[in-house]
Formats: C-alpha cells, structure tokens, sequence
C-alpha cells in the first residue's frame, strides 16, 4: 500500500468513526485477525467500536484532529489532537470541564488492512484538564 493510500485510509477511519460515528469504515479497513496494542481497549472491530460508542457517551462533542502524518514502508505514524467536554460523565458524574490532548497511533498495514494498533493518548494531561485528579479543582 502506498503511503498517500495509507493516510487517505487513516483519515477515512478518524473523520468516519471517531468524529461521526459511521462504523462501516471500521469493517472496510480492518483486518478481522488485527491486534489491538492499546491498554484498556477491546481487541476487535464490535469492542473497538463500542469503545467510540463510549467515549462520545461521555464526551458527546469528542473530536479528533489529524495534525501530522508520516508512513514508511508498512506503517504509519500520527499526531492528533482529541477534544471534549464532560456532559456524559466520565469516572463520574458529568462535570462540564474540557479537555485538549494529545494523541499518537501507530498503524501497522498488511494487504490494505489495519492489522496492528498501538494508541498512546495522553491520559493524565486529559484526567488532569477534567478536574479528576486527587487535589486538583
């Protein structure tokens, strides 16, 4: 797969599933055997996108936005940032507090596929910004 093919792929799933909730794209590019890397989510497509389900329960107005890309040969890299308010609740009750941080996903690709995930978002900065920290207001 070419590199242009992979970020308009990265894309498709980032604007489709996690911004809008269209789940379609989730079986169109990943692999049903892919591995999921990422600690504390579920390791197939119906877990994966009931983890999306979740989050925009929490936080209704959750966004990602793809700020950098870089691929080689198998693999792609991005830097996002993920946006959202707490209306839903969220290790709690709804506290109405936002939160801005960053993300970095590595995507391992095989035949057009996404057959490895490995996500990195920066939970403490997020926990931190939603007030949910022992101490912090």
């Amino acid at each position: 797969m070419e590199k242009n093919e992979m970020v308009t792929v990265f894309k498709e799933i980032i604007t489709e599933a996690f911004n809008e909730q269209r789940f379609d794209v989730l079986k169109k590019y990943f692999n049903p055997d892919y591995i999921e890397h990422q600690f504390g989510l579920k390791p197939t497509i119906q877990g994966l996108q009931e983890d999306i389900e979740s989050l925009h329960r929490s936080f209704p107005d959750f966004n990602l936005t793809i700020e950098d890309t870089a691929a080689e040969g198998d693999m792609l890299w991005a830097r996002m940032t993920a946006r959202g308010t707490n209306t839903g609740g969220f290790m709690g009750p709804p506290n109405g507090k936002s939160f801005i941080g960053s993300v970095i996903d590595i995507i391992r690709f095989k035949d057009g596929m996404i057959v490895d995930h490995w996500g990195v978002p920066d939970r403490f900065a997020i926990i931190a910004q939603l007030g949910l920290l022992p101490g912090k207001p």
